[in-house]
């Protein structure tokens, strides 16, 4: 079993994470990890924190000579802006005179719930953790989930489908959409519908607005077998479902065509089963991925696609009303530096997610200490697959 946790706050010192459950000898290829945190930090309508912050990643256990021990890996990523906001966020600090309470919670944020949850009274204490910042932490977890996948053949991807009501055309395969994406902006497949993408954008920022959009994650190469139909929290659409919907302003989750298929016949919408005695390593095979790569809970052996929605970012710089949670009076909502459109950043996240959760299944079911007994169990099922069915 993995698991991974995060600790620390938007304008603190930094975010930290701590991983377990990792075998030994695995490669960390540290470049890869600070490359997965640029692409968080980039894509067309991200706001000002982006340029201030340079995430660069500090292992500080778990790892030595570039290779995991098997031991908790923790790392961290400093904030930058820390420097600015010493005397607001130091841990051993005490409140100055001139210090003021955050008293107004902006609609759509955590601010109004999360302080009547912890007794507070100053509602900073709760934009500093429900910060989307927090998610640099879970780019780095996912960065080591896919040096893990990738010696077993698998890669996950991830693009934008739709900004606002602009959506990209869909005569695109599911590998050509992943791989035009590579070089957009906005991290999408099709040139055309990217202008617009982007014109829409600029529309939302001239107004001090902001817009959502949906996206997609992929993974290749899973082999048939992962998750688990017998049991409720180890079917792997459900704890997708559940990792994904965590992120921040991800409002909806579909495996495959999910909602669309609750309006279709079901001949339009199972996927039939073919067999090619050549094919490896798993003989059976679908050639639609209407199912998302999963069934009862448990991978095909197709790729898996789930989609994202994810709502507009809540802070607006023309303010939303709200009431003063201090004097009652009705005012605007205040204004924190935040992106237009958080949609392409949200592709990496997402991508961090499912390849968390791919490789929670993939340890489950594989076991090993080392990733040379990883390997070796994993090769030997493969073998198996070739065989299917051997009998009981």
């Amino acid at each position: 079993m993995i698991y991974y946790e995060t600790a620390g706050e938007s304008h603190g010192v930094g975010i930290v994470t701590v991983i377990t459950g990792f075998p030994s000898r695995l490669v960390v290829d540290i470049d890869f990890i600070q490359q997965e945190l640029s692409r968080r930090q980039k894509g067309y309508g991200s706001g000002p924190r982006m340029q201030l912050e340079k995430d660069t990643v500090e292992i500080l256990s778990g790892v030595r000579w570039k290779k995991t021990l098997g031991s908790p890996i923790a790392t961290l990523v400093r904030n930058r802006d820390y420097a600015n906001w010493i005397k607001n966020m130091d841990p051993m600090g005490d409140p100055y005179a001139a210090y003021q309470e955050v008293t107004v919670p902006r609609p759509g944020h955590a601010d109004l719930a999360g302080a009547v949850k912890y007794h507070f009274s100053d509602i900073r204490h709760v934009i500093e953790r429900a910060s989307a910042r927090e998610t640099v932490g879970r780019c780095v977890a996912g960065s080591f989930a896919k040096l893990f996948l990738a010696p077993l053949g698998i890669e996950v991807r991830g693009f934008v489908e739709s900004i606002g009501g602009v959506s990209a055309r869909s005569d695109f395969s599911i590998e050509e959409r992943a791989e035009r994406s590579r070089t957009s902006s906005l991290t999408t497949y099709d040139e055309e519908s990217e202008k617009e993408m982007i014109a829409l954008i600029d529309q939302a920022r001239e107004r001090g607005d902001s817009v959502g959009g949906n996206f997609v994650v992929v993974a290749f190469g899973v082999l048939p077998g992962l998750g688990d139909y017998t049991s409720a929290p180890r079917r792997l659409d459900a704890q997708l479902a559940s990792a994904l919907m965590s992120i921040p302003s991800v409002k909806g989750v579909e495996i495959g065509d999910g909602f669309l298929s609750s309006r279709l016949p079901g001949s339009e919408v199972h996927d039939a089963i073919y067999y090619n005695s050549s094919r490896k390593p798993f003989p059976f095979y679908r050639t639609t991925y209407r199912s998302g790569g999963i069934e009862g809970g448990v991978s095909t052996g197709e790729p898996i696609v789930v989609r994202c929605a994810m709502k507009p970012i809540p802070t607006l710089r023309k303010g939303l009303p709200s009431v003063d949670i201090h004097d009652k009076t009705e005012v605007n909502a205040r204004y924190e530096r935040s992106d237009v459109c958080a949609v392409p950043r949200g592709v990496v996240v997402g991508e961090a997610m499912m390849a968390w959760v791919i490789a929670a299944a993939v340890r489950e079911k594989f076991g090993g200490d080392s990733m040379e007994e990883v390997l070796d169990h994993y090769q030997h099922y493969r073998e198996y697959l070739g065989r299917f069915p051997e009998g009981e």
